[in-house]
Order: structure tokens, then sequence, then C-alpha cells
């Protein structure tokens, strides 16, 4: 093998002094989005008292581990929410991403015959709601699905809006992939599964973290249909509670001849956002790459 010899091109001042310029700004501003997440965190570790008398800050002030001691306090309800929640948002983005993924290429293929009439009730529930009385009617009475998960899962199982960011990115693909795996003898579902689904991975990542996103974060719809009709609750939920209960308990006490100041309240808001937001923001920088690209094309695309 022959030394190839690399040369470095010389670069001018000014191309350096932009690229130091920017590199500063970028660094600013990923410090000003990073600071909320700082005072989070440092406000989750101090006292109760020193908050209400001086504030947040960026270092805990008295540190103390109070507020997680209350989140936990029942390590076997917690540890049920993380795993409904883990279950509902792994089931829930694995099978809506497919579905999404077979209804957006679908829609638009030139071939399907009623990709029009079923685009137009996809974009009519964008702009009409039924409202909420009617669907819980609908989800419980006839259904029966009030008092089980499948309340929750099914209902945040795919969105007009992430139907028609699929279908928009699904215009990448080539339709001579299509035409080609027919000579070849292969049916739709055949060619969808082993040509189609590799070409949409930035879509996938994409509508997969907002998929995700929504299954973990959820906690209105447990509200409605879960109650304490399950042992379980998703985890968002459950911080919930927590709050109001830490919320009520204080509320009582006020009127008595005891000490509140040292009761968690803001901070047990801080610690139960660190609980809840902490292992799904270790999700995205895996399909940043593929959610750039993905919202990119979803967003050119007509």
């Amino acid at each position: 093998m022959q030394n190839q010899n690399k040369t470095k091109i010389k670069q001018d001042a000014s191309t350096w002094i932009v690229k130091m310029i920017s590199y500063l700004v970028i660094t600013a501003f990923a410090l000003i989005c990073l600071l909320p997440f700082i005072l989070i965190i440092s406000a989750s570790l101090s006292t109760e008292s020193v908050i209400m008398k001086e504030g947040f800050g960026l270092l805990p002030k008295e540190f103390t581990l109070d507020a997680y001691t209350w989140v936990f306090r029942f390590p076997k309800m917690i540890l049920g929410s993380y795993a409904v929640t883990i279950l509902l948002t792994v089931c829930g983005t694995l099978v809506g991403l497919f579905v999404i993924a077979m209804t957006g290429y679908a829609l638009q293929r030139k071939d399907f015959p009623f990709r029009n009439v079923i685009s137009f009730f996809i974009y009519f529930t964008t702009l009409f709601s039924a409202g909420m009385a009617p669907t819980f009617i609908w989800v419980s009475r006839y259904l029966q699905l009030k008092g089980t998960y499948f309340a929750v899962f099914f209902q945040l199982l795919m969105t007009p809006w992430l139907i028609i960011l699929m279908k928009n990115f699904a215009k990448s693909v080539p339709f001579e992939i299509t035409e080609s795996g027919k000579i070849d003898g292969a049916g739709d579902f055949k060619i969808f599964i082993s040509l189609v689904l590799p070409m949409l991975k930035p879509a996938l990542a994409t509508v997969g973290l907002f998929l995700a996103l929504g299954y973990w974060n959820e906690w209105y719809l447990s509200s409605l249909y879960l109650g304490s009709e399950v042992d379980y609750k998703p985890l968002q939920y459950y911080l919930y509670n927590i709050i109001n209960q830490a919320a009520a308990l204080k509320n009582s006490m006020a009127g008595a001849a005891v000490t509140v100041a040292d009761l968690p309240s803001n901070t047990l808001k801080m610690a139960t956002a660190v609980v809840a937001t902490g292992p799904i923001v270790f999700l995205y920088p895996f399909v940043q790459k593929y959610f750039i690209s993905g919202i990119t094309v979803g967003a050119v695309k007509g």
C-alpha cells in the first residue's frame, strides 16, 4: 500500500473567527438550556425551609434527601409504577410505529384506491374532536376497557399528526422499489418489511420518540380510566398523587400547632420531576441523528 500524503487546507482568519463565534454561541445556548435542569436537581437536594427563604440556586442549600425519601417511601409501588410505564412505553412505541408506518406507507401509494378517503378521515380528526364525554362513554361502556391498561394503551397508539408525518416521509421512498419487489414475486407485506421499512429509519426514530414521550408522560388518561382499580399506576400519575397527598397533608396541618416548613412541597415537585424525566432523557442521544433528519424530511415533503 502506498502512503498517501494528506494535505490540510489552511483556513483564513475570517473563517476561524466565524467558527469560534459559532462555537461560543452554541455553547452558551447549551448552557442556557441546561440551567433549568441544574436548578431542578439542586432544589430537589435542598431543604424546604431554605428554598422558601432563599429561593432556588445552582448548588444545593442544606443538602438533604428528604424529598427523594418521600418519593421512595413505598419502594414496591414506585418500582411497580416504573415497570408499568416502561412496559406501556416499549409496547406502545413498537406497536404504534408498526401501525403508523404501514398506514403512512399505504396512504402515499398511488395504486391504493381508498387513500384519499382514508386521508380525509385522518385529516378531519385534526380539526374536529368528539370531546371527552363521548370518548369516555365509548371506552368505558362500549369497549369495556375502564380499569384496564388498554384504555391508556390504545388511545395513545397513534395520532393523525404522526401519520401525516410518516406519510410525508414515505414519499421519499421511490415507487420503483415497490415495483421491483413485485417483479420478484414478493407481496405487499413482504415488500414493506424487507424493502421499505429499512429506508424509513429516520422517520421511525422521529415518530418513535414522540410515541415514547407520549406514553412516558401520560397521566391524564390514567386518572380517568384507571383510578383505584389497578394496583400499580403509571409513573406520572403515581407521582402526581404523591404531590397531591403532600399538599393535602401540609394544608391539614397548617391550622394546627405543628411546624409545616420542613414538609416537602417545592422540593418534592423538583424530586418528582427528576425521577420522571431522568430515564427518558437518556433516550434522546440515541435517536438524535435520525430525529433531526426525520423532522426535516417530514416537514419539507408536501
